[in-house]
């Protein structure tokens, strides 16, 4: 995979979040009986700097919690020695029954991350609402999943691939297109 293009910089995806914070806060009216839940890696990352934004413009904080995945996934299979799935889980700060959830990722594109999100989700209580926040929306939807708040859509081919950096990872904030040589 060779590099195509940088699309977005460490001050445009600040931006993206900064509007998605304000977006989320308006949507909400407020952020009363409301949890970010990052999606492992760097949707846990990106729900950390949401939560510093909407602190920052609320005054009070908001609940952030991640979720791994791994288990729920129809695409990928991981066992451990015994055959049995591996699991992984939710690190949520309360229960989320009843509350707002707003689960957080860097790239949407088929939906399978987003529906096995939600199925751990539900695993861990019944949300009163689920909503879903992403940095980048590729397109290419192979479930009926759609992202409520985006920080950017970009239309890619099937050969090309989105590259998000974020510097708590990657040690630079930055998302770009890859293509095969």
């Amino acid at each position: 995979m060779v590099q195509k293009a940088i699309v977005m910089d460490d001050t445009m995806i600040r931006r993206a979040l900064t509007r998605i914070a304000h977006e989320i806060i308006e949507r909400n009216k407020g952020i009363e009986d409301t949890t970010l839940v990052g999606i492992k890696t760097r949707g846990i990352f990106l729900a950390e700097r949401l939560a510093e934004r909407i602190e920052q413009i609320e005054g009070r904080s908001i609940e952030v919690g991640e979720i791994d995945i791994t288990l729920y996934r129809d695409d990928l299979s991981e066992k451990t020695n015994d055959g049995e799935p591996e699991v992984k889980g939710a690190t949520l700060p309360s229960s989320v029954t009843n509350r707002k959830v707003i689960l957080v990722d860097d790239v949407l594109y088929t939906g399978r991350t987003v529906r096995a999100a939600m199925d751990a989700l539900m695993d861990s209580g019944r949300p009163s609402q689920i909503q879903l926040a992403v940095l980048v929306d590729r397109g290419h939807r192979e479930l009926p999943i759609r992202a409520d708040f985006i920080g950017k859509n970009i239309p890619t081919s099937q050969s090309e691939r989105i590259v998000v950096q974020l510097t708590d990872v990657d040690g630079r904030d930055q998302v770009s297109i890859h293509e095969d040589e």
